[in-house]
């Protein structure tokens, strides 16, 4: 029995081993070229002398900072792949590979949040005076954020990433009951909480856009671009973020080293993918969120 225990979770491992050697390189080589083009360039337009000083601004420099962070690993990740899951880099640098990753996306969420309730207040509240609509206070709440998502994530610093075998960037059977611990409350404060934060506040926002008494909003302009938002943040959620918090609950919840659960780790393995993605599409969100951003991006490529 312990022999035919040990075959099927070699077999398993090796399956799944294949599965992200053919899948990881290639996403990972696509969402680095197309990450740093579209981050660098949208940081390279934030922080132009010229370019409107605006809370929301604030909001989408440093979410671009992050992604941009997150990105330039990404040429690891993929070298790890690329060498039959062999990690070369050393103990220290694998930590910081699943670091990245976790800070990078749940700042990402944070700051979404943050995003859909301005976006809430100037289309609801338009002639109060909120703190999250103000430029000093705008930078706290970023700084704040970043206090806390990096300490929040500062235990996976103190666990050894780098394994026997010099495997790297993998759960590990021994430490799944306490990874279950972990995600039952990231996947509370972390998802669960500016999720529903979001959908309350666009639910509000768009019921104020259809009756079209807002005055901010009379114009098409106006209501254009705050739909806009409203559309592409939902998207990053339900596209980026959603499959993956459930695959990797059920995952965890599983016996995920028997072959039963090979279905359900491909599926965590391609809802990684998207999680990761959402640094490269976020862009798109500058592009139509950002005050005076697609003037500037235009003005760039007509010169």
């Amino acid at each position: 029995m312990a022999l035919h225990d040990n075959y099927t979770n070699s077999s398993f491992n090796c399956t799944i081993d294949s599965f992200k050697q053919a899948i990881y390189p290639s996403m990972y080589i696509s969402m680095f070229f197309l990450g740093t083009v579209g981050n660098g360039l949208s940081i390279f337009v934030f922080f132009q002398p010229s370019q409107r000083k605006t809370p929301v601004n604030v909001y989408m420099q440093n979410l671009a900072v992050s992604d941009l962070m997150f990105v330039s690993t990404l040429p690891f990740r993929a070298t790890y792949y690329l060498m039959g899951s062999h990690w070369i880099f050393g103990d220290i640098l694998c930590r910081i590979m699943s670091y990245s990753f976790y800070v990078n996306m749940y700042y990402s969420i944070y700051i979404l949040t943050v995003l859909s309730v301005v976006r809430f207040i100037a289309i609801v509240y338009p002639f109060k005076h909120w703190k999250v609509t103000n430029m000093k206070y705008a930078r706290i709440i970023c700084a704040a954020i970043w206090v806390f998502v990096l300490a929040a994530s500062s235990p996976l610093l103190g666990n050894p990433g780098y394994r026997h075998h010099a495997k790297c960037l993998d759960l590990h059977p021994s430490s799944s009951h306490r990874l279950l611990m972990m995600n039952s409350f990231v996947l509370v404060v972390g998802f669960i909480l500016p999720f529903v934060t979001i959908i309350i506040c666009y639910v509000f926002a768009v019921k104020a856009l259809l009756k079209s008494k807002t005055p901010q909003c009379k114009n098409a302009f106006c209501r254009k671009k705050a739909l806009s938002t409203i559309i592409i943040t939902l998207i990053l959620f339900f596209l980026c973020f959603l499959p993956y918090h459930i695959l990797r609950t059920v995952y965890l919840m599983r016996s995920h080293c028997s072959q039963d659960g090979l279905p359900v780790h491909k599926a965590l393995v391609v809802s990684f993918c998207l999680a990761s993605m959402n640094s490269c599409l976020d862009p798109v969100l500058y592009y139509f969120a950002a005050e005076n951003f697609k003037v500037k991006i235009r003005s760039l490529f007509c010169r």
